[in-house]
């Protein structure tokens, strides 16, 4: 029973410091391109700047795609 006097407060306070952690990454803007890292894992960086594409979107990829579970024809 006595280990609980010591595990309590090491669980609140570990709980805290995420908390802390959490609250510090939505001030310092690290959700704000959600989007931004997955294009750039696809960007060519062996490429020239001059054969790459523009646009931000690698070639042969449409702008819009259909819904996840959509028919395609």
């Amino acid at each position: 029973m006595t280990v609980l006097l010591v595990l309590i407060p090491v669980a609140l306070v570990l709980g805290g410091l995420g908390l802390i952690a959490f609250l510090w990454s939505l001030k310092s803007s690290q959700y704000e391109d959600l989007e931004g890292a997955a294009w750039r894992i696809l960007d060519d960086d062996d490429l020239p700047q001059a054969e790459r594409p523009a646009g931000g979107r690698p070639t042969g990829e449409p702008a819009s795609e259909a819904p996840h579970g959509a028919a395609r024809r």
